[in-house]
This record gives structure tokens, C-alpha cells and sequence, in this order.
């Protein structure tokens, strides 16, 4: 007689893994750890302006404004809020034109770029309303005053701007923030640029340098958090890919404008025979390395995220593309986007330092 086996334990069936880390687990304090440096490269970015002028001032003799901290600082924030809210409309369009993209879309920060924005240019108006100087109390500030001076008016011109720019982000019609936002950049433009003979051509290079920064910065954030929202969609990294690589092709043309304009307002601040001895010796030509320095790093980070999302982007939108493969660029490219964040408050430092002595 054949014994038959015992009855074998029955386990229960595996419990699917629940979308969220647990705390106290890897992935958790992954999540953690990245949001703790993100804050502490915030924080570091923020501080530029603060600490930057006692550096690139020291031994120039050259004498401080009294609100040099604070001005750079607010037009810091200014610029970023410009460039999230416009890179947000520029991938946008670039989205609607990638076939087979999903619907899957990260949290709309326009609206919180637009009243970032409206508080950094207010400060920036206080400023103004007190003579150039730091504001202590309301009674300082000639309000009435600003309507009557060339910064003033530009000062509320960004003001209004920014109010309405984040009025249309609210609204059916997010699009449309485009004009007033545009109305932001011919101000600052005009603003940069007081002086009488050939102010139309700085204020016009300005204007295409700010632009292209603004699309270049805040364009690829916006891409990095659209690949962030699409990396649970089934099929969705060859769209990813394809945005990465139109995007990417942009990019190189905004680089090359960004050079180009660069260069050309440089020249106009600094003549071609005193350049080298003005970068080492001002305040303006110190700033203006670093940020030269800045702007290299970011290129070859950028270089280096495009090659490593060439093969996905070989195969196209339709195809099933492994996430390592999108994976690759994403790692220097959030490096690319934490360079140009340093390099959007190193501009706001160097509006406010005094300009460089022409000989």
C-alpha cells in the first residue's frame, strides 16, 4: 500500500507593494534625502546674492550700493519665477506636438510662479520708492513717486505684469500669459539699460538673452517633472524620449543666442582692450566669469544628458523604450537644472552690481 504524501502548507498569496514607500524604508528615506538636498541647493542658490558681493567686491574699490543684497536677491527670484512660468508654456506646445504623449501631468506651478513673481518685483518697486535704498518702514516709500521716474514706471510695469500673467494661469486660457510675461522682459530690458545713444540695441540684446534664458532654464525643468509624472505609464518612454530630444534640439539653439548675445553686452559694458584686465579687477567682471564658468559646466552637463538619451530616442515615440534608457539622461540633466538655477541667481546679482568703468 502506497502512502500517500502529506498535505503541503498553503501559503497565502503575496500582497501586491503599495505605491508609497513605507517610513522607514529605503525608498523612504531615499525620498528624504532628496528632498533634503534639493532644499539645501535652494537654500545655497538663494544665498549667492547674499554673500557674492562681499566676495567680488573685495579689493576693487569699487563701493557697494545700499541695497546690492537685497536688489540681487529679488531679481534672482524674478528671473526664476519668469522662467518656470514661461519653460511651463514652451513645453507645453512642445507636448501637444509629441505623438502618443500621456495625459499624466505634474502639479501646474504657473500660478505659483507668477505670484513669486509679483512679490519679487514689488520688493523690487519698494527699493525704487525709496531712492535706491533699503526700505525700513511704509513711510519711507514715495509710492506716488514711481509714476513720475523711468525705473518707477518699469518697476509697476512688472508689477501689473506678473498680477496678470498669473490671472491668465487660472484661467480656460493659460496661454495667453505669454504677453504679459513678454511685457515683463521689455521692462526689465529698458530697465537695464538708462543710458541715452544706443540703449535700443542693448535693451534688444538683453531681451533675446533674458528670453532664451528663461525658455532654456524653465524649459527643461518643466521636461524633467513631465518625465517624473510619465515614468508609471505603460508605453511612455519613447514619448519621453522624443520630448527630451525636441526639446534638446531647441536647447542648442538657445545656447548658441544665449553665446552669441552674451558676448555682444559684454563688449557694450566692457571695450575689447580692457576685458581681461576688468574681469579680474571689478566687481561686474568677477560676477560675470562666474557665471561664464557656470554656464560651460551646464553646457557639458547638457551635452552629456543628450548623448545618453540618443538611444531612446532612436526608437521613437511609439516604441517600447527601457527606462534605463531615459533613465540615463535624467541624472545629468537634473545636475543641468540645479546649474542653471545658479546661474539664473548669479544674473540677479550681477543687475545689481555697479556697472564697469570704461576707458
Amino acid at each position: 500500500m502506497v502512502s500517500s504524501p502529506p498535505p503541503q502548507k498553503r501559503h497565502p498569496p503575496a500582497k501586491p507593494p503599495r505605491a508609497g514607500a513605507p517610513p522607514g524604508s529605503a525608498g523612504h528615506r531615499g525620498a528624504l534625502w532628496r528632498a533634503a538636498l534639493a532644499l539645501v541647493l535652494v537654500a545655497a542658490g538663494a544665498l549667492i546674492p547674499l554673500l557674492g558681493p562681499s566676495a567680488v567686491l573685495r579689493g576693487t574699490g569699487e563701493a557697494a550700493p545700499p541695497a546690492l543684497e537685497g536688489v540681487g536677491l529679488l531679481r534672482g527670484f524674478m528671473f526664476a519665477a519668469l522662467s518656470v512660468h514661461l519653460g511651463d508654456l514652451f513645453v507645453s506646445r512642445l507636448t501637444r506636438r509629441v505623438p502618443g504623449a500621456p495625459c499624466a501631468a505634474p502639479r501646474d506651478w504657473a500660478p505659483v510662479a507668477a505670484w513669486v513673481g509679483v512679490l519679487a518685483s514689488l520688493g523690487l518697486a519698494s527699493v525704487v520708492a525709496t531712492g535706491n535704498l533699503v526700505p525700513h518702514r511704509l513711510a519711507d516709500m514715495d509710492i506716488g513717486g514711481l509714476y513720475r521716474t523711468r525705473d518707477g514706471a518699469l518697476a509697476l510695469v512688472e508689477v501689473n505684469a506678473f498680477v496678470v500673467a498669473g490671472a491668465c494661469a487660472l484661467s480656460r486660457r493659460a496661454g495667453t500669459a505669454v504677453l504679459p510675461l513678454a511685457a515683463v522682459v521689455v521692462a526689465e530690458s529698458l530697465r537695464a539699460h538708462p543710458e541715452q545713444g544706443t540703449s535700443l540695441l542693448g535693451a534688444a540684446l538683453t531681451f533675446v538673452h533674458l528670453t532664451c534664458g528663461a525658455l532654456w532654464t524653465g524649459g527643461l525643468l518643466q521636461v524633467l517633472r513631465l518625465l517624473w509624472a510619465w515614468r508609471r505609464v505603460p508605453g511612455a518612454g519613447g514619448a519621453g524620449a522624443v520630448l527630451l530630444g525636441r526639446y534638446a534640439r531647441i536647447a542648442g539653439y538657445l545656447l548658441a543666442v544665449l553665446t552669441v548675445t552674451g558676448v555682444l553686452s559684454a563688449l557694450r559694458r566692457m571695450p575689447p582692450g580692457t576685458v581681461i584686465d576688468q574681469l579680474g579687477t571689478t566687481a561686474y567682471g568677477r560676477t560675470l566669469l562666474a557665471k561664464v564658468v557656470l554656464v560651460g559646466a551646464v553646457a557639458l552637463l547638457a551635452l552629456v544628458a543628450r548623448r545618453s538619451s540618443r538611444p531612446a530616442r532612436r526608437l521613437g515615440a511609439g516604441a517600447a523604450v527601457p527606462p534605463d534608457d531615459v533613465a540615463g539622461a535624467f541624472a545629468p540633466a537634473r545636475a543641468e537644472v540645479v546649474g542653471l538655477g545658479a546661474v539664473v541667481m548669479v544674473s540677479g546679482l550681477l543687475t545689481a552690481l555697479p556697472l564697469p568703468i570704461r576707458w
